[in-house]
């Protein structure tokens, strides 16, 4: 009987503290081969934004944003394409498998798919992402 209640408190204490989870926006930056920025943006707008409208649309997400730079900097420093996204709670953040039930609806052709993504992958020199808050001013 103690263990029971052990478990219950337990599960009460989890599911508050999930309930509790804030919003968290992570910036994700992409560094690409020169000349291929227009190239990895359509396969990105192809093949994983649909991706993420389909978690914006459940909820998961709250906001999708992408950049790119006007003008260019120094090699070390140059990123040429960044998607910002707000997710519901840090732990959906950190989920990356909560796209995988919309990839086989979303595309059936698996092989093309993949091919795709592949290729989009191969046009990254580097990338990062980078979890940030707003700093309250007043």
């Amino acid at each position: 009987m103690k263990k029971l209640k052990l478990i219950a408190i337990f599960l009460f204490f989890s599911t508050a503290l999930l309930a509790q989870e804030k919003p968290l926006t992570i910036e994700n930056y992409y560094k690409l081969k020169w000349g291929h920025a227009e190239e990895f943006i359509a396969l990105w707008k192809k093949n994983h934004y649909p991706l993420l409208k389909k978690l914006q649309e459940k909820g998961d997400i709250l906001s999708i944003k992408a950049e790119a730079p006007i003008l260019h900097s120094g090699e070390d420093t140059r990123w040429d394409s960044k998607v910002t996204l707000t997710f519901k709670t840090e732990h959906l953040a950190l989920d990356y498998s909560i796209v995988d039930p919309y990839k086989k609806q979303l595309f059936p052709d698996q092989e093309s798919y993949n091919k795709a993504e592949q290729l989009r992958f191969e046009l990254v020199i580097s990338h990062w992402d980078v979890p940030v808050e707003t700093i309250p001013l007043n």
